[in-house]
Formats: C-alpha cells, sequence, structure tokens
C-alpha cells in the first residue's frame, strides 16, 4: 500500500512550504497521457502507472517557489505532471547559474532518492507547476508488493542516469578539448 502519512516527508525538504494537492491516484491519468512525452515512461502500461501513482504525493508550486535546493539531503524524486522547472547551480563564486530547465514527463532527484547524497542542484518552478513525488521508502514498498514494477522502475532509473553521465561526459571532454585550444 501507498505511505500511510503523506507529509512524513516535508519535514526533510522544502515541500512543507508548497501547496499539497493530494494522493497520485488521482492524477494517474494526467501521468499515463505523459507516456508519449517521457522517456521514464516509455514502456509503462496503465496498470503500471496506476499502480506507481498509488505511491506518490502530488504537489503544486507557484512562480519562485523551490522544490528541491542544492545541498539539502533528499530522499524523493519528482515528477514533474505540468509546469516548467528551472535547474540551477551554484558556480564558484555562489552564484545561481540556470543550467536547463524540465517539463511534464521529467523526472529530478533521481540520484539522491537512490544514493542519500545531498542535493545536485537547486530546483525552481518557473511558472505554475503539479509535480508528483516518489519517496524512497514508498520505492522500496513498490519493490516489496510490486516486484516487476519495481524493477522496471529501478531499470529505468539506471538508464536515465547512464544516459545523463555520457551526456554529461561528453560536455565535459569538449569543455576540455576547448581549454585545451585556447592555451
Amino acid at each position: 500500500m501507498a505511505q500511510d502519512d503523506p507529509g512524513a516527508l516535508a519535514d526533510q525538504s522544502n515541500l512543507s512550504k508548497l501547496e499539497r494537492v493530494g494522493g497520485g491516484s488521482a492524477i494517474a491519468g494526467e501521468i499515463f497521457g505523459l507516456v508519449g512525452k517521457s522517456q521514464f515512461f516509455a514502456e509503462f502500461s496503465q496498470d503500471d502507472i496506476s499502480i506507481l501513482a498509488a505511491y506518490m504525493e502530488v504537489y503544486r508550486a507557484q512562480p519562485g517557489e523551490i522544490l528541491i535546493r542544492e545541498g539539502d539531503e533528499g530522499d524523493f524524486m519528482v515528477l514533474i505532471v505540468d509546469g516548467e522547472v528551472d535547474i540551477l547551480k551554484k558556480s564558484h563564486r555562489a552564484e545561481q547559474q540556470h543550467m536547463t530547465s524540465a517539463g511534464p514527463g521529467m523526472t529530478l532527484g533521481e540520484m539522491s532518492m537512490i544514493d542519500g547524497e545531498p542535493r545536485f542542484a537547486t530546483c525552481m518552478a518557473s511558472q505554475p507547476t503539479t509535480f508528483a513525488v516518489l519517496t524512497r521508502d514508498n520505492m522500496a514498498k513498490i519493490i516489496l508488493d510490486h516486484p516487476g514494477l519495481g524493477s522496471k522502475i529501478l531499470v529505468k532509473m539506471v538508464t536515465m542516469l547512464s544516459l545523463r553521465l555520457r551526456q554529461t561526459s561528453a560536455r565535459l571532454l569538449r569543455v576540455m578539448e576547448e581549454a585545451r585550444q585556447q592555451i
């Protein structure tokens, strides 16, 4: 079953400051509508999404509100259902730099959910945004209650993280090559 105390993770995050809309089951149809827009849900059936949604909580953020703050501990990931989120990273001068933006169907915060390390970047709503939250505890419950779905979710997460690492490595190599050419 889904988490009994939906407010339990609010003490650990910025979520306590955001509007809680309700359980994920209420928006399972909207999440299923993201299947064509999201790499994460490419092989998920409507039943898979209905089960997953039952383990999620839904929140709403207004422009300028922070979903995830760089450096904070985190035990959840976010699925953007509607709206847009800016991903910001502090520079060596502690200035916020815009890295990219994320929209419907994209997930954020998977690394910290998996490894428990501090958040890598800040995620801030740039427009009214509805998002679903999956906690580490509820991911563990999915694995126990629905092993096939749990495996599918974990494989998707590992695949996404691997792709992001490859893209980042390629960008780093380009930057290093450009720097070498300037010397």
